[in-house]
């Protein structure tokens, strides 16, 4: 989305912040977050791109622990038959929790990962088609002989405890010597094309591959199951430019979900002090990183030139300044919390919560924060089967849990 004019009646929409999912607000509601901004002189492109005011949903939810003493859990995912996949970071494992309630020991035939800092065994999905073909899919961290390592997708055959037939259908370039920003989101679109989104790896060499099209650091990337590319994808056939990508200039994607309303991706990713995003990525445009941001460096420094905003870049939808540190996302529509139907919600790491955003075409009209009682870091929110959320804790005695109404 570029630099709006907004009319009077989109900003007294704003204002309102109505829509589904969420309460009426007065011009006056506080935002969900009044703590004061990294970048205070930083103004927004358009009226609602920040500080959306706080909607309150005034849910009861009961919390419910379904597994604990996991090392570090990052990614969860459910099979047809009911059973949970469940990846640790830093181990390189990947567990399942069966419907009976029991963890499994650890599933083998995954390959091995730099199980350090941000890196190891992170993102999951599972085919479409996994009553026919039992494919799973996982991306991670992957060393390389040269001593730098990548961000790496393969799938494989899960047969009882173990996966078979593994194949790499992904592997980031180029390899570099760091152990941050590695991305790791994978989603299946409608068409069945898998999305993949990376990081640019956090150190100089990398933010500057985030513009590059050489390369996919600081990228969606768009494959299909079996890695090969996409005939649509937007970069086909041009010269120097790596076929399976789908956006650019993003910094470190660590949420991505596909809107069944739309059947579109949303991603949000990780700004420095300041600057998480939120983003409707669309094929072949550039989404800015490190050329504009909002925000600041770590050190409190302007990022590059101090930019927000750039002709032939897009704008987030929306944008925290202080961060959530945003993790899994999921959109919400089921049945069983009818107050967060049409709702974004991400998990929070500095957060500490479930942030739940509150939409209205294509906008974000309100916010709350959930679950903050918990006191815990969400590395990932998905919604289950029976319209649950179902959380996985960041932290060495990690926990799944279930969320449910209260009562």
């Amino acid at each position: 989305m570029r630099r709006l004019l907004i009319t009077t009646a989109l900003a007294a929409l704003v204002a309102a912040c109505g829509g589904s999912g969420g309460q009426a607000q007065s011009p006056a509601a506080a935002p969900a977050d009044s703590r004061p901004a990294n970048a205070p002189d930083q103004k927004p492109a358009f009226a609602g791109q920040t500080r959306a005011p706080e909607a309150k949903s005034d849910v009861a939810v009961q919390v419910t622990t379904l597994a604990e003493g996991l090392e570090m859990p990052w990614a969860l995912a459910f099979l047809p038959d009911g059973r949970l996949l469940i990846t640790e970071k830093h181990l390189g494992q990947l567990r399942i929790l069966g419907t009976d309630g029991k963890l499994s020991g650890t599933i083998l035939g995954l390959p091995a990962v730099v199980g350090a800092d941000q890196g190891g065994l992170l993102g999951l999905a599972v085919d479409p088609k996994f009553a026919e073909n039992g494919l799973i899919y996982w991306s991670y961290a992957e060393p390389a002989a040269d001593g730098t390592n990548n961000t790496a997708v393969a799938r494989g055959r899960l047969a009882g405890d173990r996966v078979e037939n593994v194949q790499v259908i992904f592997r980031q370039t180029p390899s570099l010597n760091s152990t941050k920003h590695y991305g790791g989101r994978l989603v299946f679109a409608p068409d069945g094309t898998l999305f993949v989104t990376t990081g640019e790896r956090s150190i100089l060499e990398g933010r500057a591959q985030a513009q590059r099209l050489d390369g996919t650091l600081g990228k969606v990337v768009r494959i299909n199951a079996d890695g090969s590319i996409p005939k649509d994808n937007p970069f086909v056939g041009k010269a120097g430019v790596r076929p399976e990508i789908w956006s650019y200039g993003h910094r470190n994607i660590l949420s991505a979900a596909i809107d069944p309303r739309t059947g579109k991706l949303w991603e949000v990713e990780h700004g420095a002090r300041g600057g998480d995003e939120l983003n409707q990525p669309e094929a072949g445009k550039d989404y800015g990183w490190p050329t504009i941001s909002y925000g600041l460096e770590y050190s409190g420094k302007p990022i590059g030139q101090g930019l927000t905003a750039k002709e032939g870049m897009e704008q987030p939808v929306y944008y925290w300044d202080p961060v959530i540190a945003p993790a899994g996302m999921a959109f919400y529509e089921a049945d069983l919390f009818p107050a967060w139907k049409g709702s974004i919600l991400i998990g929070g790491l500095a957060s500490k919560a479930v942030v739940r955003l509150v939409m209205q075409d294509g906008k974000v009209v309100g916010e709350e924060r959930l679950l903050t009682d918990l006191n815990e870091r969400i590395r990932d929110v998905i919604v289950g089967p029976d319209g649950a959320l179902y959380l996985a804790t960041d932290s060495k005695n990690g926990r799944v849990l279930k969320v449910t109404p209260k009562g």
